[in-house]
């Protein structure tokens, strides 16, 4: 299935090659989980702060079972500091 994955700040290094500077569009296999994909790039949870797929948070102790679906966009932040 295709969807769509950004990563911002420091996270921006595990993108596949792009045009796009924070989303990529990729292909999954169906059913993927949420933590799965955040793995399949090399993102450790502590560097997985803000989370969302489609706008919405999703809290750690759910990604595990969060279910990706055709077209999802998942846009991942690490933590951040500053003023």
């Amino acid at each position: 299935m295709k969807m769509y994955i950004e990563f911002y700040a420091s996270l921006m290094k595990y993108l596949p090659p792009g045009n796009a500077r924070f989303r990529r569009e990729i292909k999954v296999e169906d059913s993927l989980k949420l933590s799965r994909l955040i793995a399949r790039y090399h993102i450790l949870p502590e560097e997985a702060h803000l989370v969302l797929v489609n706008g919405l948070y999703v809290y750690a102790e759910a990604r595990e079972g969060r279910e990706l679906q055709e077209g999802d966009v998942v846009s991942i932040w690490p933590p951040v500091a500053g003023g």
